[in-house]
């Protein structure tokens, strides 16, 4: 099996919190249909419960297993222990086949504010050029390492930030001025709940996608925890101020749809904030579609050396990059760039889910089964305490699987097609016993 050749720089913690921002957020980008499905009252009570009953929970368990099993493939590494091979390949299956979808936002994201930017370059085909565009440049970055892809994370961070940071401070100084705080209760026109939670949802998902990079991340065990907890404060805080700054600036909720920062930029602060915020999103697009090409393909090279993958998967550069796999699945990103935004995050948020359980159904398994492993953090109040962090989480995806059913998706209900992508996982890992290794290594040690 090929090895790294020499000493490889590792994350440390903070590119590791603006790494794991990217994967699960990248800003305020995405807020806008929240907005405009559920206005301003129950879009900030979204954004303020749901971290309570999702963020939290999800980063409570990931702290825990990552710093129990801090190996590379993560999430992978954690079921495939607690659960066997074949659960641990349908987990890497599920979590590769949402990726599809998921990749897909980011390009779209890249080219919607590059449009506010100059809008003929990104008119008719040559949005797809563009989108194109992200998908080759992450993956070269990518080929540089994790090192190279956290680090250039905080710099996107701060970018990013910057000028939403300034529209804060504008939009809050009007409110105090105005007295208009009763805009923050302001009702959308015509309310969608459901819709608005699985924006809400898709909004503060993916903080399990840092773990599989365990192997590159310095002093894995006490910095994960620390990043997770980070980074839930992080995203709220971000999603939270900005979304107050434009309700205390009289900006109607209904006026929100995708690309609608800028506008409201262009209102509070002028041309240069609305173009700052434009740039913004063009930072949004490729930061996180870069951190979630570096999280995204260390599963199919992990699994490539359990044998469940054939081993040219296993093949990396000097500096811990696996080549192979960043092409692999750069390649069937760029397969899914045209659907559309909505049908994206339902079957994004289905697939995801699913995994997710997976991930809590591991963290119960372990403790009842390997009750003495190190775990230099743990879920508090013991088993109890683990049943509960994965109710809440648990219960939020199986009621968006169930309202799914009404979502069509190549003309068939959202539903169904991620059952059948889902069976599609259980068919090619027969395949995989068939054609691979007879005998499976055992699972990664604990430490």
């Amino acid at each position: 099996m090929p090895r790294r050749r020499g000493p490889v720089r590792k994350l440390l913690l903070m590119p590791l919190i603006a790494a794991t921002y990217f994967m699960v957020s990248g800003g305020p980008f995405g807020l806008e249909d929240l907005i405009g499905k559920a206005g301003y009252t129950l879009a900030l009570l979204l954004l303020l419960v749901v971290p309570l009953v999702w963020s939290l929970p999800t980063s409570l368990m990931i702290g825990e297993l990552a710093s129990a099993i801090p190996s590379e493939g993560g999430f992978y590494a954690w079921v495939r222990r607690a659960l066997g091979p074949f659960w641990g390949f349908q987990e890497s299956w599920l979590s590769l086949s949402a990726s599809v979808f998921d990749m897909a936002i980011y390009p779209r994201i890249f080219v919607d504010s590059l449009s506010h930017i100059r809008p003929a370059l990104t008119a008719g085909h040559r949005s797809i050029f563009w989108m194109l565009a992200v998908v080759l440049v992450c993956a070269i970055w990518n080929l540089r390492g994790a090192y190279s892809v956290g680090f250039g994370s905080v710099w996107f961070f701060a970018l990013l930030l910057a000028p939403f940071a300034l529209m804060s401070v504008l939009g809050v100084w009007q409110g105090i001025h105005t007295h208009s705080f009763g805009l923050l209760l302001q009702r959308a026109p015509a309310t969608d709940f459901t819709g608005a939670l699985l924006f809400a949802l898709w909004n503060y998902m993916g903080w399990d996608n840092a773990s599989t990079v365990a192997q590159e991340v310095e002093d894995p065990q006490r910095n994960y925890p620390r990043a997770m907890l980070s980074a839930a404060v992080l995203v709220a805080v971000t999603y939270i101020l900005p979304l107050a700054a434009v309700a205390l600036y009289r900006i109607p909720a209904d006026r929100f749809t995708s690309g609608a920062w800028a506008d409201a930029a262009q209102v509070i602060g002028g041309r240069a904030l609305a173009l700052a915020v434009a740039f913004g999103g063009v930072l949004t697009g490729i930061g996180m579609f870069n951190a979630l090409s570096m999280s995204y393909t260390r599963l199919p090279f992990a699994m490539a050396e359990d044998g469940l993958l054939p081993r040219i998967f296993t093949r990396r550069f000097a500096n811990g990059a696996p080549w192979v796999s960043i092409i692999f699945c750069a390649a069937a990103w760029a397969l899914a760039l045209q659907f559309t935004f909505e049908r994206l995050i339902t079957m994004d948020l289905v697939l995801y889910g699913l995994s997710l359980i997976l991930e809590f159904v591991a963290l119960l398994v372990l403790r009842l089964r390997e009750p003495h492993m190190a775990r230099p953090f743990r879920v508090p109040g013991g088993i109890a305490g683990v049943i509960a962090v994965g109710a809440g989480p648990t219960a939020l995806i199986l009621w968006a699987v169930y309202i799914s059913r009404a979502e069509r998706f190549a003309g068939i209900s959202a539903f169904l097609f991620a059952c059948l992508v889902a069976a599609g996982g259980a068919a090619l890992y027969a395949l995989a016993r068939l054609s691979l290794p007879a005998s499976l290594p055992p699972p990664n040690p604990e430490t």
